[in-house]
C-alpha cells in the first residue's frame, strides 16, 4: 500500500503536464515528466536495481532515494486511534549513509541516462503497538501506519562519479586505504569500505596493491566529456543547481 509520504514524493516531482503511475512494459513508472523516467525509491535500491538496469536501456531515468534528516514519531493507541504521545527522534540521515544503498548499484551507475537524486527530508511517522506478522513479540515492538513528508530541506544530485568523490571533503593521499577514507569523511571504518567498494566496481578507483592485509587504492583519472548530456530541470518547485551541488532550500508540507 502506498504511504502518503510515496506520493506527496511523487507530486513534488511532477508538473502539470506529467504523468504518474505510467505501465511501460512489465514495469509501472511513479512519474514520467520530459521524457525522464523518475522512480522513488523509499526501500532498498537492491528492491529495484534490476528494473532500473532495464529501463536504462532506452530511457533516461532519474531515481529519487530520500535521506530521513529529521523524524516526528506519533504514537497512536490503535490503527487508526487517537494520538497518545508526540516525539522527535534523535537519529539524523547522513549524505554517507548513500553507500550503503549503492553497493547494490555499481553495475548501474555511473551510467549516461541515470541521474539521482537525494532529498533530505522531516517527516512524521504514525506507529502503533504491535509487531504485525512476526512470530516473535518484542518489547516495545510497533507497526507503521503512515509516514507523511513535512519539509524538504534539500537535494543532492548524482551524475558521475566526480559527484561521489567530492563527499569526501579532506584531501587523501594519492594512494589510499580505507582507514584514510574513514579519516578523511569522518566515518566509521565500515562506510569507509562501502565507499571504497563503490568507488573500486564503478571504475572511479583502482586497486594499486597492499600495505600489509590492507588494500591499497588510486582515484583514476576522468576527463570531462564534450556535450555530456544534462538532465533538464525536473524540479517544478525547485531552483535548478549543477549536478553534485545542494538544491537550494525547498519546503513542503503535508495534508
Amino acid at each position: 500500500m502506498e504511504t502518503t509520504l510515496h506520493r506527496q514524493l511523487k507530486e513534488l516531482y511532477a508538473d502539470a503536464k506529467s504523468e504518474q503511475e505510467v505501465q511501460l512494459g512489465n514495469y509501472r513508472i511513479d512519474v514520467v515528466r520530459d521524457n525522464v523516467l523518475v522512480e522513488i525509491q523509499l526501500g532498498s535500491l537492491a528492491a529495484i536495481r534490476d528494473k532500473i538496469q532495464t529501463l536504462l536501456e532506452n530511457h533516461r531515468v532519474l531515481l529519487v532515494k530520500p535521506i530521513i534528516d529529521r523524524k516526528h514519531l506519533i504514537k497512536l493507541k490503535s490503527r487508526g486511534g487517537e494520538i497518545i504521545s508526540r516525539r522527535r527522534s534523535p537519529k539524523r540521515g547522513n549524505v554517507m549513509s548513500l553507500f550503503d544503498e549503492l553497493v547494490y548499484c555499481t553495475k548501474i551507475f555511473p551510467h549516461p541516462n541515470l541521474c539521482i537524486d537525494v532529498p533530505f527530508i522531516e517527516i512524521e511517522e504514525l506507529r502503533f503497538e504491535g509487531q504485525g506478522r512476526k512470530r516473535w513479540r518484542r518489547k516495545n515492538s510497533f507497526q507503521i501506519e503512515d509516514q507523511k513528508l513535512l519539509t524538504v530541506t534539500s537535494i543532492q544530485r548524482f551524475v558521475s562519479g566526480t559527484d561521489l568523490r567530492k563527499l569526501i571533503q579532506k584531501k587523501l593521499p594519492a594512494t589510499f586505504h580505507t582507514g584514510h577514507l574513514a579519516q578523511a569523511t569522518g566515518e566509521p571504518r565500515k562506510t569507509a569500505q562501502q565507499m571504497a567498494y563503490c568507488f573500486a566496481r564503478m571504475n572511479i578507483s583502482e586497486q594499486v596493491g597492499k600495505e600489509g592485509n590492507t588494500l591499497l587504492y588510486r582515484f583514476k583519472r576522468t576527463r570531462q566529456k564534450k556535450n555530456a548530456p544534462v538532465f533538464k530541470e525536473i524540479l517544478p518547485a525547485l531552483p535548478w543547481a549543477p549536478a553534485g551541488e545542494n538544491i537550494a532550500h525547498a519546503r513542503t508540507t503535508g495534508p
